[in-house]
């Protein structure tokens, strides 16, 4: 029976908990920290790109802001049934996957996964360290990539209190400096509202929207249970949930209706917000140390998401290493040097990136969900409707137990639902006849997540591989707990 590693000290400045399971002597926090995480991680430069792309690609600011709301929804509540896992399993998200896919099977997901943090991490520090730049007056473009890429790496090393902290942070200085920059477009602007309703509705750019704003929070279902994980056993999870939900939902949306308003102003000088997005805020911000601040704030938002890209990629990378290995434990050395690798990585594209930016990101998101629909259907269908949400953990962390190495049925489920998905994709580099007969809207991410729950839950019920109850590692409940300690399901 697999064994928790040694208790925690609370004075421990550094995280030492990775892919094991959180005892419940450690558990802290209320759900409510979920909500101010992922408000503030929703709060920068980035997702007001992924709104102004709604627009920059043919939308109506009013009908892409809609757009981006009913994918908000849609995509939120897929993501927050990932975080409402966190407390109950006590686990990071992505080795859960290992319930369905088998110890080595998961790797296939994982893989995907790391690429997602990277990708993320190497376009956010593009943006963030051109905002440095402007905060330190030089113009040398490595110089504010290397700065956020060292900061990122400071806060994702000392982990997650910390991690939770620069969210609350986040949610106070985003939602201030976000809000005067509101105010300042509204009074600065002639004639806003005229820009409101000035196209006619097209289906295919609204669905396009609709795809942006459910791509961006169904990219959040691999990250979420791991800023949960710390919660108290009993916390209920509608509440995790819902604190999840409307905190991403709440923050991207503001952020995303900001940049499609800022997408639909005509260009002054010649320049416009897609042109310059930081040299734009800033001065829209207006002078001075008001500019600085403004700066600022991008430099905030974005050191929360980007710390959750490194954290999370550091735990996928070596959740994928610990299939081969089973190793569960590293020192705080390796973690360290897990997170400055991974970070150099991303750091390194970032300062090799292509200058077209806002394409590239766009292809980005909607290639990733064509990833990520078929794992969330899978570990969704799974937790809730197979198992019934129950897990044996110990299992998880061994080839050779229940789970096995490999589950045929999920990986199967999870290539078809990635392949279904090619005839209704919308990309720069190839769209599927469907995506034609439909006027190029692309609907790819909801055959992905429905075809293959439907494929899924047949095929795994009669198969299932889950326990009867609970079942958790030996001192989970408490220090003395005898050896298979379990609770009631």
């Amino acid at each position: 029976m697999a064994q928790l590693d040694p208790p925690v000290r609370p004075t421990e400045l550094v995280e030492r908990r990775t892919i094991d399971v959180v005892p419940e002597s450690e558990r802290h926090g209320r759900p409510f920290n979920q909500f101010t995480l992922w408000f503030g991680a929703n709060m920068q430069i980035t997702a007001v790109v992924n709104g102004a792309l709604a627009v920059a690609f043919g939308a109506d600011p009013l009908w892409g802001i809609i757009g981006l709301l009913i994918g908000n929804l849609l995509g939120g509540i897929v993501m927050a049934l990932h975080s409402a896992q966190g407390p109950r399993l006590g686990l990071p998200q992505m080795i859960s996957s290992r319930a369905q896919f088998g110890v080595l099977g998961a790797v296939l997901p994982l893989v995907m996964v790391i690429v997602m943090y990277l990708g993320f991490a190497a376009t956010g520090t593009v943006l963030a360290g051109q905002a440095v730049n402007e905060i330190v007056h030089t113009s040398a473009r490595p110089v504010g990539i290397i700065v956020f890429g060292a900061l990122t790496a400071l806060v994702a090393v000392l982990g997650y209190r910390y991690i939770h902290a620069l969210g609350r942070v986040t949610t106070v200085l985003g939602g201030i400096g976000f809000a005067y920059l509101a105010f300042r477009l509204v009074t600065t602007t002639d004639h806003l509202s005229s820009l409101l309703g000035a196209k006619p509705f097209d289906a295919a750019t609204f669905l396009l929207a609709i795809s942006l704003g459910a791509g961006w929070q169904l990219t959040y279902g691999p990250y979420v249970a791991d800023y949960s994980r710390y919660l108290p056993r009993t916390t209920s999870p509608r509440t995790t949930f819902h604190c999840t939900l409307w905190g991403s939902v709440l923050g991207s949306q503001w952020s995303g209706s900001f940049g499609a308003l800022l997408a639909a102003l005509p260009a002054a000088g010649g320049q416009g917000f897609l042109d310059s997005q930081i040299g734009f805020l800033g001065h829209l911000g207006g002078s001075g140390v008001v500019a600085l601040l403004i700066y600022l704030v991008i430099v905030v938002g974005k050191l929360t998401v980007n710390t959750l890209n490194a954290y999370g990629g550091f735990m996928s990378i070596l959740t994928t290493v610990s299939a081969i290995t089973s190793e569960r434990r590293i020192s705080s050395r390796m973690r360290t040097l897990y997170i400055t690798s991974f970070l150099a990585l991303s750091v390194l594209v970032a300062l090799l990136a292509s200058h077209d930016f806002l394409s590239n990101f766009k292809n980005f998101v909607l290639t990733l969900l064509m990833v990520f629909t078929p794992w969330s259907a899978i570990n969704l269908v799974d937790y809730y409707l197979v198992a019934k949400e129950r897990v044996d953990i110990p299992a998880l962390y061994d080839p050779d137990g229940r789970y096995g190495r490999w589950n045929l049925v999920a990986l199967g489920c999870y290539a078809a639902g990635i392949v279904t998905q090619i005839p209704f994709l919308a990309q720069t580099l190839y769209t599927g006849p469907m995506t034609k007969m439909l006027g190029g809207a692309d609907v790819s991410w909801i055959v992905g997540l429905v075809v293959t729950a439907a494929l899924y839950y047949p095929l795994s019920r009669s198969r299932s591989r889950a326990p009867k109850q609970m079942i958790y590692p030996e001192g989970f409940l408490s220090d003395t707990a005898p050896a298979g300690a379990t609770t009631p399901s």
